[in-house]
């Protein structure tokens, strides 16, 4: 097998093996890995449709991980995708109406995030010991919801870490702070931050690229790593369930010889549908990249024009893990249409910085031709989550409604009837209060944690464990800050 190595999408670090890359987190100059190649599915399909998702996850990540052992990868695969998930296929297919709902929400927070970040600490403590590093590693967090718990979820308790969350303080539903707040552990820190997840977001990035802070952490016995998309240790294990949803279609005799499927993926930071580009870079018969924006559509906007534009107000949503303006891992995505040019990536980063836009070029533009932009108003999703409700009895959250609602537009403008893969990020008792409000606006401002039975009712599910008993947890974390205050708050808790 080749092995393969990493490189910053700026141009100052090359030839990075992954488990450094993994610890990183972040490149030197400010840029994301990437690898110097895509491997290739170099297996016959149907041979690699018999694999279960744990089998498919070590074929995959044996491709992009080359410096971790079989034997690594097989330890740390086993600990991620155990029975902290409900269900034994770890990501189920349910067809509604021709469509294909690839449900992600079956971790133990209950979103797609549990995908990468079951699997991230064991890949990241592996990595610590193989590169002989003995300090205490520091994960830092930026979240817009879902990743926050997640990344606390799987980081609490792991020994010879840290993690601190950062979370935009009236940007995410009230289940989602109190899923973060009420996390145990004594090295798992959440803390609210006065702004948007951007403001969170930039703030994380800059404490990253400050040499000083990473020369005082050193000398006080810690090291910087994320737990975010811009890490490539979350990136590589999304590209597995991809590939999973279209073997477990193509075992099932759903698809023809090498026919091909669309995907489409509600996203606000690009990293979950850049990993469906990996995964079809890979050779995954896979044709359209369908990304679904909500109102806050400059995702939508660049596929269609070019431009990059965050010079707006930014809309607090329904789907409030899609509430970004500022998509971290589309660098990757220009690195890889500007034919793996740091001088085109570096000029379009600089221009977004002092000119809060950038435009890429023609040529640019024609290698994106994969990729169809659409977007919904918050309306077009209560009301997609009716639709969906009244005419299939599937209860789905307000980011998949993002997505099937574009995906029915896409249909009606293009008239491709490609089966079609929409992914399900997060599980309908994760916004009980948009999603019952959605079925009837009688439950229009009640509160959230009551609204759990009620969605319960309406289902006939059960509430997940989960959230069960969410309402009655003891909150353990209420700092709030400023985001120009996110350095201090961090050597609080490290006692620097």
């Amino acid at each position: 097998m080749s092995k393969l190595f990493y490189k910053s999408t700026r141009g100052t670090d090359s030839r990075i093996r992954s488990s450094e890359a993994i610890i990183r987190g972040i490149a030197s100059d400010g840029g994301l890995y990437v690898p110097d190649f895509i491997p290739e599915i170099d297996r016959p399909l149907n041979s690699l449709s018999q694999l279960d998702y744990s089998e498919l996850a070590l074929y995959i990540m044996c491709k992009f991980l080359t410096d971790f052992t079989t034997g690594e990868l097989k330890y740390c695969i086993g600990r991620a995708y155990d029975s902290k998930f409900d269900s034994p296929l770890i990501a189920p297919l349910v067809e509604k109406d021709g469509t294909f709902f690839l449900e992600l929400f079956h971790g133990p927070t209950l979103a797609f995030k549990d995908m990468a970040l079951s699997i991230l600490p064991h890949l990241l403590t592996t990595a610590a010991k193989k590169n002989g590093i003995d300090k205490e590693i520091v994960i830092l967090v930026a979240t817009s919801g879902d990743t926050g718990k997640a990344a606390l979820e799987g980081f609490a308790g792991v020994k010879g870490t840290r993690i601190i969350v950062f979370y935009p303080k009236n940007g995410v539903s009230i289940i989602q702070e109190r899923h973060m707040t009420t996390q145990t552990g004594e090295n798992a820190h959440a803390v609210a931050i006065k702004g948007n997840f951007d403001d969170a977001q930039s703030g994380v990035k800059q404490v990253f690229s400050d040499r000083k802070v990473s020369e005082v952490l050193s000398k006080n016995g810690y090291i910087f790593s994320s737990a975010n998309s811009i890490n490539i240790g979350r990136l590589i294990p999304q590209i597995v369930y991809y590939a999973y949803a279209y073997l477990t279609l193509k075992k099932s005799g759903k698809l023809k010889e090498n026919e091909k499927i669309n995907i489409v993926v509600p996203t606000g930071n690009f990293g979950n549908i850049l990993a469906a580009y990996y995964a079809k870079k890979m050779g995954l018969p896979v044709g359209r990249l369908i990304c679904a924006s909500n109102e806050n559509n400059v995702l939508y906007h660049f596929i269609n024009t070019g431009v990059y534009d965050r010079k707006r107000k930014l809309i607090v949503t329904s789907s409030p893990s899609m509430d970004i303006l500022v998509s971290s891992n589309l660098e990757r995505l220009l690195y890889d249409i500007s034919g793996s040019s740091p001088d085109t990536v570096n000029g379009l980063i600089t221009d977004l910085s002092r000119k809060g836009e950038f435009k890429i070029t023609a040529d640019m533009k024609s290698r994106m031709a994969d990729f169809y932009g659409g977007f919904a108003t918050d309306k077009e999703t209560f009301d997609t989550i009716k639709y969906v409700w009244d005419s299939f009895n599937y209860l789905i959250d307000t980011h998949t409604a993002v997505a099937y609602n574009v995906y029915r537009k896409y249909v009606k403008e293009s008239g491709d009837k490609s089966k079609t893969v929409v992914v399900s990020t997060a599980s309908p008792f994760k916004f009980p209060g948009s999603v019952s409000q959605a079925i009837d606006n009688k439950y229009a401002g009640m509160d959230e944690f009551s609204l759990l039975e009620t969605l319960s009712g309406i289902s006939g599910q059960e509430i997940p464990k989960a959230i069960k008993d969410i309402g009655s947890r003891k909150v353990l974390h209420g700092t709030v800050c400023k985001a120009s205050q996110m350095k201090d708050i961090i050597w609080n808790i490290l006692g620097i």
